[in-house]
């Protein structure tokens, strides 16, 4: 049984869409929702269910009509004609918003970005402009392109790049509305992806935000309905200021440190390694910019020199899973296996639903000659990557 407040079709794919008189025998369905007045001269979309291209009047239910609404709210959220269906979906179902995004939620932490997409798509439709799915959307664009970028399939980075820049996109619309939970997870996004400049006028606007009690921690936002706790607000001041003070202290905003990510995101990593050393000329204390610079020698199998660079990076403080991670393909490479399998164990725990980390432990242990470990670590892999092409190859050995 589907949840009524949600399209009838399960797979949000969208049906067939009819449009049809309701038969005047129904009319007492629709007649009584609070405040709305039901019209009963306009015609109403009726989604039909997958593949069926024919309407039994016999069949016709609420749910195949409010499925019919939002596919057309979705398609045409600006026709004269939306903002009488917008009052009757809320009308027939009050829930219907909070349905989809809970469904949404739920698909997107499960993996299945598509289907979040899709009924982000719906949600748009019938609350245009809602700060809350607006966010949710770049978080759920955001996670869709982390999982891409932990592939390590041949054309997983381009893949990844052109999800990372639809993100960045769905990230720049909703902070046209700027609620300080959109700055703060922005801030981070773009931190993530090298534009320390961009990350800091997020947060600088964030904390700008909160410490003029536009939302004042312990109470509802009236925009968002979203209550902030204290304790929440407090670490993510914290956090806030921590980054930006990492940002100060190191000159991350230096174009340098951001044009040689860049190069090397984009397979340059021979220009790239120049840039990351031209900021470490300016900034040789930044742990960042030695895990950069670690980064592109690594990416030409100069294990030994990005094995240096990586542990400069952790003497400076840059001990986060990501440096372990590639400190520890370096050992690998360099046939150093019980040290690689130290700093894959750290990188572990500090992040233990990191595809790339959990993958590269079954390659140590397929090195390792272990290959009941190996398929132990693999199956985890496809659990939270089901197209990763490393786990794949192993099992169709």
């Amino acid at each position: 049984m589907t949840d009524p407040a949600l399209p009838a079709s399960n797979n949000f794919a969208g049906g067939k869409l009819i449009y049809i008189v309701i038969p005047r025998e129904l009319h007492q369905n629709f007649a009584h929702h609070g405040d709305f007045t039901f019209d009963p001269a306009v015609p109403l979309p009726v989604e039909l269910p997958p593949g069926t291209d024919t309407f039994d009047p016999a069949e016709l239910s609420i749910e195949m009509i409010l499925s019919g609404l939002l596919q057309d709210l979705a398609a045409q959220p600006e026709e004269e004609k939306s903002g009488y269906y917008r009052q009757l979906v809320n009308g027939l179902r009050p829930d219907t918003a909070g349905a989809l995004l809970d469904a949404a939620t739920v698909k997107a932490r499960a993996g299945d970005y598509e289907t979040a997409l899709e009924i982000f798509r719906l949600l748009d439709g019938l609350c245009p402009g809602n700060p809350v799915l607006l966010l949710n959307r770049a978080l759920a664009l955001e996670a869709r392109a982390e999982g891409l970028e932990n592939t390590a399939g041949e054309n997983g980075p381009m893949k990844a790049e052109s999800a990372f820049a639809e993100a960045e996109s769905a990230y720049e619309k909703a902070l046209v509305r700027g609620i300080p939970d959109t700055l703060f997870n922005a801030g981070f996004f773009y931190q993530k992806r090298g534009d320390y400049t961009r990350a800091a006028e997020c947060l600088l606007s964030y904390l700008d935000a909160v410490e003029n009690n536009e939302t004042a921690p312990g109470t509802e936002d009236s925009e968002t309905g979203v209550e902030n706790s204290d304790t929440e607000d407090s670490e993510k001041r914290a956090a806030a200021r921590e980054l930006l003070d990492e940002i100060r202290n190191n000159g991350l905003d230096d174009p340098a440190f951001k044009e040689g990510i860049a190069l090397i995101r984009r397979g340059e990593e021979e220009q790239g390694i120049l840039k990351a050393r031209e900021f470490l000329e300016r900034c040789p204390n930044a742990g960042r910019g030695w895990f950069i610079l670690g980064w592109g020698l690594r990416r030409l199998c100069r294990w030994q020199d990005g094995a240096a660079c990586f542990e400069k990076a952790l003497e400076l403080g840059t001990a986060n899973a990501d440096t372990r991670n590639e400190l520890a393909i370096c050992r690998m490479e360099n046939g150093e296996l019980d040290e690689a399998r130290g700093e894959l164990e750290k990188a572990l725990y500090l992040d233990p639903d990191n595809v790339k980390i959990i993958s590269n432990m079954g390659i140590l242990a397929m090195k390792e000659g272990d290959d009941d470990r190996a398929a132990a670590f693999f199956r985890t892999v496809l659990a939270l990557e089901p197209e990763d092409p490393v786990a794949q190859a192993f099992f169709g050995t």
